[in-house]
């Protein structure tokens, strides 16, 4: 087995969403979860969706036709303030499903308002 190493990260993920649902997105990504959006290329905003910063890598949330959500496959999120983070989504009445699966990690699911599994992970 050779061994090139030419994979060096991670750049986006990219979860979909429906057309015409940016204020629904940004209220749950930007004001919920307190990501940073940032500007979409010009020849690309006009496809709709939006970009989010999240540390060093980025969350893309691009529009598909016809839509389907993605209830499987999912970005995991490093989250510091991991508690305060699920109890202000609970009070937002995001549904909050902690997983007691994995001794060694704290982590919890939750969707996206279109239906996106993302996962929260506790981080020091």
């Amino acid at each position: 087995m050779t061994s090139h190493k030419h994979v060096i990260g991670f750049d986006h993920v990219q979860v979909a969403m429906p057309r015409g649902a940016e204020q629904q997105a940004r209220a749950f990504y930007a004001d919920l979860l307190g990501l940073e959006e940032i500007a979409k290329p010009p020849q690309l905003a006009r496809r709709g969706g939006l970009w989010f910063r999240c540390g060093a890598l980025q969350l893309h949330l691009g529009v598909e036709e016809p839509f389907a959500p993605a209830r499987k496959a999912h970005p995991a999120l490093r989250i510091v303030g991991y508690r305060d983070l699920l109890e202000r989504l609970e009070r937002a009445e995001i549904t909050v499903v902690r997983d007691t699966e994995l001794s060694a990690i704290e982590r919890a699911f939750v969707s996206d308002p279109f239906g996106n599994r993302l996962e929260l992970i506790a981080w020091q």
